[in-house]
């Protein structure tokens, strides 16, 4: 007899038996130590609501009860289940409630809500929010796509994420808020693992005072990563970019620890010891998005890698470069492309999940296919010196060079033209086109990275030394700038804009927001043109 993984099953079946076994279970007889009749002083919403991994019928609308969130019980002093009422409507009102519900506040979840809403029409907006003990949530928006045959006229959304806490202000979530967009894609660095420190350095080496401290000392516990999340949730801009759309989410290194890969973390700790941290940090990262019930962490691992349909104008594949990759190459420094990065030996997404995406992109028939990561995919070098040797970064998709054009020869020789690319991870904005290796002067995608909403603090422009060393040995990149902001993302049938949006600061509230950049892409034609 053959046995198979929890997390092999999930992957194969999707919602299969497993799945409907799994939330059968979750929607079993009540448990018997219910608290019946729950009582807070203040509201137990403090950390918003938010929703996610919208459908044509629906999406996963989500918020955890937390009246005091940053104690260690988050407030929920008898830590027993509780019973929510969910309700989504047709109008902000809330007067024409379509569908209600309750569910279950599990304390093994920290007493977060997951409920994913289905039977809703297409392409529409709809209003959620959540109920209990005489206290309302905020209300939410959120929107169902469009059924996956119709052909809609265009998608918008932004890109964005790397929101370190003490290294800014979330004004760029604001901004996001009122941006008339579909969804947001958050590539990662949700939260930021680190102790609190009181002088923060830019990867420019220029220090500032740290805004807003961390509470507690660098995350490795359960509690200790709930604390965290409940500290960059109770932020009224992010609430409010969670209030405004749906998102789709993944996640990058700092969820866990700076620069994981697969069961390897940066300080040498053996893999048994460090899967517990990881297991940790999983289950906390899952509490606090709208993710379904597929993510639902086994142990240390969470199936995050999943697709998602907007008509038949886009494909949406998030990707997982975290969990599956080999161990970054020459003790994951910037250093040039020996031999190791270019081994067969060597993986950045895992062979399961490169041939889910292979597969996907084969059979795909949108109009565009975007691949939404967390790290670079450009391969780009840069010199310390002026005579210095040319260098690249380990932990992006350069370390790992095999995994990288096996990618791109499948997009050149099976989906040439409607791939895009956006990404995040670097702290600054980059835009550019991708080649196979630097003799190819034929783009076979392009790509779109989006910089940090906090992290690196206001950040030093586009003349720095890094970004005149840069543009001098890359000709296939079109724009860098390290300031904060997003990417915002306007795709039509035909062509794909892409706005570079920047804050001229974020160490005061008060930043103002313009577009460094604009590009287009054609549909056909996998190249970045200025717009």
């Amino acid at each position: 007899m053959v046995f198979l993984k929890r997390r092999q099953v999930l992957a194969g079946l999707g919602t299969g038996l497993l799945l409907s076994t799994r939330i059968r279970a979750l929607k079993a007889a009540t448990p018997v130590n219910l608290d019946k009749n729950p009582k807070f002083d203040i509201s137990p919403f403090q950390l918003g609501v938010a929703s996610g991994d919208p459908s044509s019928d629906g999406f996963v609308i989500w918020t955890r009860l937390a009246p005091a969130p940053l104690s260690l019980d988050a407030g929920m002093d008898n830590n027993r289940p509780m019973l929510v009422i969910w309700e989504v409507g047709e109008n902000e009102a809330l007067s024409h409630i379509v569908r209600r519900g309750q569910t279950l506040a599990h304390p093994e979840l920290g007493h977060s809500v997951h409920v994913e809403v289905t039977g809703l029409k297409s392409d529409r907006p709809y209003w959620y929010r959540f109920r209990i003990a005489g206290y309302d949530s905020t209300i939410g928006r959120s929107h169902t796509f469009p059924q996956p045959d119709e052909s809609p006229a265009r998608v918008r959304f932004a890109a964005a994420g790397c929101q370190h806490y003490e290294k800014g202000y979330y004004t760029a979530w604001r901004n996001i808020a009122n941006e008339p967009i579909d969804f947001v894609f958050h590539y990662g660095d949700y939260i930021y693992e680190s102790g609190g420190s009181k002088v923060g350095i830019t990867p420019n080496s220029t220090s500032f005072q740290v805004l807003r401290r961390h509470v507690g000392p660098e995350c490795y516990s359960l509690d200790e990563y709930r604390r965290r999340y409940a500290q960059y949730k109770a932020d009224a801009d992010l609430q409010a970019a969670h209030a405004a759309v749906p998102w789709i989410v993944t996640s990058d290194d700092h969820e866990v620890d700076n620069n994981w890969a697969g069961d390897s973390d940066q300080d040498g700790t053996p893999p048994d010891i460090f899967q517990l941290r990881r297991a940790s940090a999983m289950q906390a990262y899952y509490e606090h998005m709208p993710l379904r019930l597929t993510s639902l962490p086994d142990g240390n691992h969470m199936q995050i890698y999943r697709s998602l349909r907007y008509g038949d104008l886009m494909n949406i594949f998030v990707l997982d470069t975290r969990q599956y990759r080999s161990d970054q190459a020459y003790g994951d420094q910037f250093a040039a492309q020996g031999k190791d990065v270019w081994s067969s030996d060597r993986t950045m997404m895992g062979r399961e999940q490169e041939q889910w995406l292979f597969n996907g992109l084969a059979h795909s028939d949108a109009r565009w296919n975007l691949l939404a990561h967390q790290v670079m995919m450009m391969n780009l070098a840069f010199r310390k010196s002026d005579h210095g040797a040319l260098l690249y970064s380990m932990d992006q998709w350069s370390g790992y060079m095999y995994s990288r054009n096996r990618l791109l020869q499948f997009i050149r020789q099976n989906c040439p033209g409607n791939v895009v690319n956006v990404t995040g991870d670097a702290h600054r904005h980059f835009a550019g086109n991708l080649l196979l290796d630097g003799n190819d002067s034929s783009p076979v995608s392009v790509e779109f990275l989006a910089t940090s909403i906090s992290s690196g603090s206001d950040g030093g422009g586009d003349n720095d030394s890094f970004s005149r060393s840069v543009r001098r040995e890359n000709p296939q990149l079109m724009a860098t700038t390290d300031q904060r902001g997003y990417v915002l993302c306007d795709v039509g049938r035909d062509v794909w804009h892409a706005d570079l949006k920047v804050l001229d600061k974020v160490t005061q509230r008060d930043g103002k927001l313009s577009t460094y950049a604009s590009f287009a892409v054609e549909r056909g034609y996998p190249r970045i043109q200025k717009a």
